[in-house]
């Protein structure tokens, strides 16, 4: 199976640095649901409904959003662009079962292939000691017999509080402009939870980390950092989707729009950092140093 180059040299560089840490547990219960952790991190995964995110916990502190209705908990990987499969979510990464195994040390859960769409999706857990970091690694694999354009897509939902999302963007560049009330200072463009009787999201190039601190954790995903043209048609490297009212907000982050050829696949990788701080909830050079400490 042909690779694409630099996704390949992205999992190898990956796989050597934490090859050494990884520690995924066996399923916790009769459903199918896994537990992978390093020190008081601990993340949960749904292998029997969509390979999803389920639980993000330090020592005891949940992180993303529980909520019972449909699409608003979890952390979710969908395919990009959105205009491709519009809504609802494609079945077979979203919502169906994935395979399960464990090899070289890691917690591999892989999909069906969609019908209409021809991917499959895979997904790679690690842990980097070091870093103290959970490692998600998604694959897609053209399945189709003729070549297709691609992008990877990573959707977290955590609870709409008193928090503060952050990332490192022009203010002027995230569009649309004024949707949500963001300052820029410290080195960063700060957006403090908030609510509206509509829905809103919003599209930024960033610089390869997304933020969100509330209740004295700081939740903290490393990506590639994308050029202003990498990312899919309408799409963004950062975004931010706020739910009417004050229920729940998505994190998201997007890879390269790439180009498959049949059985082609590419690599995309999401570090996830959870950690306790003790400063003040406000935008501060505090919260960028732990974002920026390795």
């Amino acid at each position: 199976m042909k690779k694409l180059t630099w996704s390949l040299l992205l999992a190898l560089a990956t796989s050597v640095a934490i090859a050494q840490n990884t520690t995924p547990a066996p399923a916790t219960d009769s459903e199918g649901k896994y537990n992978i952790g390093v020190g008081e991190l601990t993340m949960t995964i749904d292998a029997q409904r969509g390979g999803k995110i389920l639980s993000l916990k330090y020592k005891d502190q949940e992180m993303i959003s529980q909520s019972r209705f449909p699409e608003s908990f979890g952390s979710t990987f969908w395919t990009s662009p959105q205009k491709e499969w519009n809504w609802p979510p494609v079945p077979e990464y979203d919502k169906g079962a994935y395979t399960v195994e464990q090899k070289d040390g890691c917690l591999v859960m892989t999909s069906q292939v969609s019908p209409r769409l021809k991917f499959r999706i895979r997904k790679t857990f690690s842990t980097d000691e070091k870093a103290q970091a959970i490692v998600v690694t998604y694959t897609i694999v053209n399945e189709d017999s003729i070549e297709r354009r691609v992008a990877p897509w990573e959707i977290t939902r955590v609870q709409n509080g008193d928090g503060i999302i952050f990332f490192d963007a022009p203010l002027e560049g995230i569009t649309p402009a004024g949707l949500l009330n963001f300052e820029q200072t410290d080195g960063a463009v700060w957006y403090r939870t908030d609510e509206a009787n509509q829905n809103r999201k919003i599209n930024a190039d960033g610089k390869g980390w997304l933020a969100y601190a509330a209740n004295g954790l700081l939740l903290i995903k490393h990506f590639q950092d994308l050029k202003l043209e990498e990312p899919a048609p309408g799409e963004a490297e950062v975004q931010v989707y706020v739910n009417r009212g004050k229920t729940y907000i998505e994190l998201e982050s997007q890879g390269a729009y790439a180009t498959l050829a049949p059985g082609q696949e590419l690599n995309w990788t999401v570090r996830w950092q959870l950690k306790p701080f003790d400063t003040e909830l406000t935008p501060s050079k505090k919260l960028i140093d732990l974002v920026k400490k390795k």
